[in-house]
């Protein structure tokens, strides 16, 4: 992929990173990767886990090059041949199914909000990394008194996550390959079946004969 020389080297080993951290805990499904560039990160769920039947990589505007890298990929991986779709198009015009993976790798700033939005809309299972943390503007609760406000604003993220009805987990990857790298992946949490299987059992109210102390 890096002799396609369409990317740094750096990328490469992000998507890597977070693709196989991701496929530990979510397998198949289509996976959709938001605001992708090349598209590199959703090639690699495919790799990792082949159940997924396809994958969709969409954002804004499409890097010429994203052809030649996916072309590259082939060599190595044919039979990813005709299960990836490009797709130049604005986030909010995606159609996503509660059965997809949405991913995102370094959507910045707000960017990354849009896609957990988006992705719990659908109740879909989804993974950020997220980067370019726009303190000014973000939702750090009450806490960035106690701790770094990028921080602050990814632990309101993953709380916000959970208060939608997700499981979630919270990963990091090397900091060497990555200083942003704080990674969130949520699922939605199965219901919880507050029925008993039969009927209650009834509390016996019956008043049981005493026993005669009584002296006759």
């Amino acid at each position: 992929m890096c002799h396609a020389g369409c990317l740094p080297r750096k990328e490469l080993y992000e998507a890597w990173e977070m693709a196989r951290r991701v496929r530990r805990l979510i397998r198949g499904g289509r996976v959709v990767d938001l605001g992708a560039g090349h598209g590199l990160l959703a090639q690699i769920m495919l790799i990792l886990d082949d159940s997924s039947p396809e994958a969709v990589i969409v954002d804004t505007a499409l890097p010429a090059s994203c052809a030649k890298l996916h072309e590259a990929v082939l060599q190595v991986w044919p039979r990813l041949a005709g299960r990836i779709a490009f797709a130049a198009l604005a986030l909010d015009d995606v159609s996503l199914r509660s059965t997809d993976v949405v991913v995102s790798s370094h959507a910045c700033g707000a960017l990354t909000d849009r896609v957990l939005a988006l992705a719990a809309a659908a109740r879909a299972r989804v993974a950020v990394l997220p980067c370019c943390h726009d303190v000014a503007r973000g939702d750090a609760g009450e806490l960035s008194g106690w701790v770094d406000a990028a921080l602050a604003l990814d632990i309101v993220r993953a709380t916000r996550l959970e208060a939608q009805g997700y499981r979630i987990w919270t990963h990091t990857i090397p900091a060497e390959i990555t200083p942003k790298n704080r990674l969130l992946i949520g699922a939605p949490a199965p219901p919880r079946n507050t029925e008993r299987s039969g009927p209650r059992p009834r509390k016996n109210t019956e008043e049981r004969p005493r026993k005669n102390t009584e002296e006759h």
